[in-house]
Parts: C-alpha cells; structure tokens; sequence
C-alpha cells in the first residue's frame, strides 16, 4: 500500500452454516469491499493467509474450529509423486491457452455441468451468468482463466490470479466426464510449472481441510507449506494442528 493509502478496515461475518463441514457454524474476516486493492496489496494479505471470493477478500476465523489452513507449494522445491507424474504424462496430449477474465457460454455450460456432477445440491449451480462471473473474476486483480483444451474440446479451465510473489489457483472446474484423466490434479501441476516458468516462488491452493472430501486433496502435494500461528511453515502430518 503506498503512504498516502489507509489500509483497509476488516470486519467480523456474521455466524453462518460451514460450507465444508457440516454441522458447523463459520465465521470469517472480511476486508472493506469499499476499498480494493490491486494486485500486489493483495498478495501481502494472501501471505497472511486470506483468499479471495469475487471481489470479496476474506480469511476463516471461528472460534472453535481451526480446520481451514492456508497452504502453498513452494515452486522450486515441488517434487510430484509417482501418481501425479502418471497424470502429467497422461494429458501431454493438451493444450493450454490463456483467455481474459470475461463471461464465455462456452465457459459457463462446462461449469454448470461440472457443479451438476461433482457438486449436486450445493448452491453453485445457479443458471445466473452474472454469478458465475462475479464469483470467478475481480475488477482489480489480475486474473487469467487458462483454458485447457484437447484439440479444439474445451476439457477444463483454471482461474488463476497472477501476484508478485506467485500464482493463486482460484477455482477450476472441467469435464466431469473425462475422470480419467484426473484433471483438477494436472491443472495444479502446469498451475506449478507455470510459476516456475515466470519465476515466481508460490503456487497458493487456498484453505486445505483434511476432514473435508472436497478440499483434503491439497495436502498431496509436497513439500507444503502451511499458515499457522502467523507464520509460513513447512507441513509435518506429525505436527498437524488440530481442526
């Protein structure tokens, strides 16, 4: 932020139903919405664990409940493990394009269908364009959605923020029936080898849940760094803090 800039004000969320696990009762930190920051502002409040939805930036802060943990891959350490090498070579046969952060029906019909299949009854499936696009984009960061694509075959796309510091996987979503090709695993690995190539040192995943089906998948990629206690760490499943 520069001198003449007041940092932004933060507020507490109202209690709300946990999105990941159910049962529980969330709370989050948010920044004022009133006062956007550009890309680099942003980084420095990812680095102090916080994502954004939207134009909305915000961070977990319940009180009993420390499951949601901010985790990156620090990209010249990543080492993939012998599955993730099989699906990196599996769809060698892709392409990757980058495409502007604007409203595509090509776009929305693979999202629809993907939210349909993987996440039924989960409120993301709303036929609203214009909620589609406010969730995926901002109007002040740099954000690109890479297509993935085989041949002229939409398969995929990664919304991916572009930072100083690294890059943040946002949102992907594809073809729910190309499974085999397990593609939400090959969009972190060209997300890593993406950043390597801007050399830039962290591939951001978002909040890692272990108890949570939808988001347990993060802790596969090593080495891992964690946000804990107001540090970055190196992730040890021996010293995992309790959720």
């Amino acid at each position: 932020m520069t001198s003449h800039q007041k940092p932004p004000e933060i507020f507490l969320s109202m209690p709300h139903p946990c999105s990941y696990l159910p049962g529980r009762t969330a709370t989050s930190l948010f920044l004022d919405p009133r006062q956007p920051l550009d890309s680099r502002q942003y980084a420095g409040f990812m680095r102090l664990g916080f994502r954004r939805s939207g134009d909305l930036i915000y961070r977990p802060h319940c009180r009993e409940c420390h499951a949601c943990i901010p985790v990156r891959i620090p990209v010249e350490c990543f080492r993939p493990d012998r599955t993730q090498r099989r699906v990196w070579k599996r769809n060698q046969d892709l392409s990757v394009i980058a495409r502007p952060p604007l409203y595509s029906p090509e776009h929305f019909e693979l999202y629809q269908r993907y939210q349909t299949a993987r996440h039924p009854g989960g409120g993301m499936d709303d036929p609203d364009p214009k909620k589609y696009i406010n969730f995926l984009a901002s109007q002040h960061i740099h954000t690109v959605f890479y297509e993935i694509r085989r041949q002229t075959h939409l398969l995929g796309v990664a919304v991916t923020d572009i930072l100083p510091d690294g890059l943040s996987a946002v949102y992907t979503f594809f073809d729910p029936d190309e499974k085999q090709r397990s593609l939400g695993v090959y969009a972190v690995l060209w997300q890593v080898a993406q950043a390597a190539e801007r050399h830039l040192p962290w591939l951001y995943l978002g909040y890692w849940i272990r108890e949570s089906p939808k988001m347990s998948y993060k802790g596969s990629y090593r080495p891992l760094e964690i946000f804990h206690d107001g540090h970055w760490i190196p992730h040890d499943s021996r010293l995992d803090p309790e959720p």
